[in-house]
This record gives structure tokens, C-alpha cells and sequence, in this order.
């Protein structure tokens, strides 16, 4: 019996499937991939890893795909692994003092690091389940999530992702922007699938489409929803760049006291109080720039929190610091601004 499988699907991904493959090989007993139609070397490339490959017509329904590569396993746990990712640390939370042979009664949730495309040495982070014992399966035709009552057990792997360049979502935007619709169309009031969709508009920089998604998703989630600290943060980023400052400043205010220790949440305020002083100068000086200021002094208060959904890694560190040198040397002391500089220099080296 198989003690860990590694279970993709792919299709098209010539360029990114042999680093996915060969950074888990020496971690995992077996390797499936199911190809959904690739007119590529995919499946070539796939099976010169030792990868056993499977074929699969596409439907439009990733949770089916992902159903159908599960079924090709026989193994007690199962690494869910996409073409466009790697596994990047934590290796040791593979082995079986952790996933057991026979299972066990846990989803292990994984961090994966997405690389920013525009913006160097920045990554968001966020916590998925991705290591599940044997008979658990997927539901939902796009953004699908295991189906399961067991509780998800935080584990040390690290997965790099790389598949929001711009290249990928060009390839792969349209796909998934008329799955969420065909989605949204069943379920209106579902909080996630705004959620999901205002992220497709925001990649492509509609920030009309994106602000209205992202609000409505607002609108709609509970409290407690686990993707609530990314909702916030990108639904005020969204509002900026959409032009409606007003209303991102009166959702910052509402929202302040439940984000005291996230980075993101000060980084994006920082941003906003800068683009108010912009707009009214005569408040700028008294006003706006010091909360400005201020907002990314207390980013390098709190420092990095990879443990919170959706965290951009840098607002706790470099970012933040090359913000404060900028601000500074706008404001004409350049002693400040140097010492800043080399400070996002030193934090980002440490990254």
C-alpha cells in the first residue's frame, strides 16, 4: 500500500510541471498527473519525471478533474500539488512520524507563497488544505474546496507559486472568470465567489469591477470567514484605485479595531492617508501625513504575520521600510530616508 501520493492535474504546463514534479519526487511514493487536454509536451515531460499519467476530458469543472486524479491514487494520504507551484521548506511534515501509514484523521493545511508579479521580493500567503488522508474528495466547479468534517491540522510545508504572472492569467483569466459567473448565477449571495471573482478583475486591473466585487463580497461574508483579513485589505486597495478614497477611509475606520496587529491592513492605510494628502494639501502637513507615517512605523512594529489569510509578505518588513524612505525623502530629511533604505535593504535580505 502507498503510505503519500502526489495527485495533480495539468494541462499546458510544459513550462513550470518538471519543477513542480522533481521537488517532490524524493518526498512522495508515487506520482499521478491527469492531463485535461494538453496540446503541449506536458504529458511527455510529466512521465519523463515518473509521473504515472492519466487522460481527462475537460468539462469545465475543476473538482470533477480533481475527483478523477484522486481516483487513479491508492495511497493513505494524498499531496495536492498544481504544475505551477513547488514545494519550497517544511519537507520533514511529509515524512511518517506526520502522515502515518493508514491515514489519519486530519487535513493538513499548507502555506503557499504566490509571488507578486509587479512587485519584486513581495509574496501572498495563504494557509490551504492540500495533504488529505485517503477518500477525502473536492466540491465546487472552480476555486473547489475538500469535502470533509475532519479538522485541518497546520503543517511546516511551504509551497511556491508563480502562476499569477502575467503570461498565466492571460492564458487562463477568461476560463476562469466564466466558471465563477456560471457559479454566481446558482448561488448569488456567496460571499466567496465575489470573493474569488473581484480577485480575477483585480489581476487585470478593472478596479471598477473589482471594487464593486470586492464590496459585495464585504457585504455578504460573515465575521468570522477565514478569508476575511484578504477581503478587507484588497477591498480597500480596490477603492483606492477605483477613486472612491472616501469610502476606503470610512472602511478603515470601521474595520481598524479588528486588524490592531496586521501589517497589510496599516500598509494599505499608510497608502490611503497618503493619497488624501494629495487631495486636500491644506490638511496634509497636520493631518494626513503623519497618520500616514505613522501607519507604516507600526508595519515594523508588528513585523511579518505569515500566519495571517492572504498575508503579503514584505508589509511587515521591506515594504514598509521603503515606504518610510520615500516619505521621507519626499519630505526633504534625507538622513531619515537613508536610514530607512538601508533598513528595507537589510529586512529584504533576511526575507
Amino acid at each position: 500500500m502507498t503510505r503519500l501520493a502526489l495527485v495533480m492535474i495539468a494541462r499546458d504546463e510544459a513550462r513550470s510541471i518538471a519543477r513542480a514534479l522533481e521537488s517532490a519526487r524524493a518526498h512522495v511514493d508515487q506520482m499521478i498527473v491527469l492531463d485535461t487536454g494538453s496540446t503541449d509536451a506536458t504529458r511527455e515531460i510529466a512521465s519523463a519525471c515518473g509521473a504515472q499519467v492519466h487522460e481527462f476530458a475537460w468539462c469545465d469543472d475543476f473538482a470533477a478533474a480533481r475527483n478523477a486524479a484522486l481516483s487513479h491514487s491508492n495511497a493513505d494520504w494524498n499531496l495536492i500539488l498544481d504544475a505551477d507551484e513547488w514545494l519550497a521548506g517544511g519537507t520533514e511534515s511529509l515524512s511518517a512520524e506526520v502522515l502515518p501509514p493508514g491515514g489519519g484523521g486530519f487535513l493538513g493545511a499548507i502555506r503557499v507563497r504566490s509571488l507578486i508579479d509587479d512587485q519584486p521580493g513581495a509574496a501572498s500567503q495563504a494557509w490551504i488544505a492540500r495533504v488529505l488522508p485517503r477518500g477525502v474528495g473536492y466540491a465546487g466547479r472552480i476555486h473547489e474546496q475538500p469535502v470533509s468534517d475532519l479538522p485541518q491540522r497546520p503543517l511546516a510545508l511551504e509551497i511556491g507559486h508563480d502562476g499569477y504572472s502575467a503570461e498565466n492569467l492571460e492564458r487562463k483569466g477568461a476560463r476562469n472568470e466564466m466558471l465563477l459567473m456560471r457559479e454566481l448565477e446558482a448561488a448569488p449571495d456567496d460571499p466567496y465567489l465575489w470573493f474569488q471573482l473581484a480577485k480575477e478583475h483585480q489581476a487585470r486591473q478593472r478596479f471598477p469591477q473589482a471594487a464593486f466585487c470586492f464590496t459585495e463580497a464585504l457585504r455578504l461574508a460573515p465575521p468570522d470567514a477565514g478569508y476575511r483579513h484578504p477581503l478587507v485589505v484588497r477591498t480597500l486597495m480596490m477603492l483606492k484605485a477605483n477613486g472612491q478614497l472616501a469610502e476606503a477611509l470610512t472602511l478603515a475606520d470601521a474595520e481598524v479595531a479588528n486588524w490592531a496587529d496586521s501589517p497589510d491592513f496599516y500598509f494599505i492605510v499608510g497608502h490611503l492617508y497618503l493619497e488624501a494628502a494629495g487631495e486636500a494639501p491644506s490638511q496634509a502637513k497636520d493631518h494626513f501625513l503623519p497618520i500616514a507615517e505613522s501607519a507604516w512605523k507600526r508595519c515594523l512594529e508588528i513585523g511579518e504575520r505569515p500566519d495571517l489569510e492572504g498575508a503579503v509578505f514584505g508589509c511587515g518588513g521591506h515594504l514598509a521600510a521603503h515606504n518610510l524612505a520615500a516619505f521621507h525623502e519626499t519630505l526633504g530629511d534625507p538622513q531619515k530616508a537613508a536610514e530607512y533604505a538601508a533598513l528595507a535593504q537589510r529586512l529584504r535580505a533576511q526575507g
